[in-house]
């Protein structure tokens, strides 16, 4: 019997290129996010990933997608993003609301969710898509690195808490990533602000990119478990400091 991997947020970027990734690595592969046309598509042209409408920020769609699984071996939490670039004092409490309830409340539910059906697989992967924002804060990002801290120090948390059981909990912390829509999201839809974010940056990571540091973490044998992978493109080589070519 193939295992299962579910995935959110698998409509465009990281999670679809997981998704993608995952199938080819030959598991039948559960894709939820809110935008089910998207979904659709990619399930036509990958046999093996199955798209179900899903809200990591609704209890009810949640449950409604842990109650459709037969088994879970593998949970990407990829679902989040960030928004706005406003100081602290001048942030925005609506967008730290939205950013927390889907990067960490919705990595919650779904791991409350899943994390039985984990544990009864005998060889269960929890993936928490976090970011190097959780590691280190910056000016301008202060909601979205206090969200994805948490999603860090939940990661931690569950690590020492699952400890015994047969389930690894890996942490995927990407830098610089130029995937579909997540800059365009964070400068709420000023494509040209967000084409600025990697002016001059060469080859900054792919969605494909981060979508092969997850699969090679998923696939590894039970007894290793990577605790915490951050991956930047070469040109990073810390939040501040990127060479660009002019």
């Amino acid at each position: 019997m193939r295992k299962t991997a579910v995935v959110t947020g698998a409509s465009s970027g990281i999670g679809e290129a997981t998704a993608r990734r995952l199938a080819a690595e030959g598991y039948e592969v559960v894709a939820g996010a809110r935008r089910r046309e998207r979904l659709d598509k990619l399930a036509a042209e990958e046999p093996l990933i199955r798209p179900v409408t899903l809200d990591v920020t609704s209890q009810e769609s949640v449950d409604a997608l842990a109650a459709s699984l037969d088994r879970c071996d593998v949970l990407v939490n990829n679902a989040g993003g960030a928004l706005g670039l406003e100081p602290v004092a001048d942030g925005r409490l609506e967008d730290w609301q939205q950013m927390y309830d889907v990067n960490v409340l919705g990595s919650l539910r779904m791991t409350q969710a899943l994390t039985p059906r984990l544990i009864e697989s005998g060889d269960g992967v929890l993936v928490m898509l976090t970011s190097t924002a959780g590691l280190v804060s910056y000016e301008g990002g202060g909601g979205y690195c206090a969200a994805k801290h948490a999603q860090t120090s939940m990661t931690e948390t569950l690590r020492l808490e699952l400890v015994g059981q047969p389930v690894r909990v890996v942490e995927i912390a990407p830098g610089m990533v130029k995937s579909e829509g997540f800059a365009v999201t964070r400068f709420r839809g000023d494509e040209t602000a967000a084409a600025r974010v990697y002016q001059g940056v060469p080859d900054p990571l792919s969605a494909e990119d981060v979508a092969d540091a997850i699969a090679w973490c998923v696939t590894r044998p039970a007894h290793v478990n990577i605790d915490r992978l951050v991956i930047r493109p070469r040109a990073q080589a810390a939040q501040h400091r990127v060479h660009r070519v002019t």
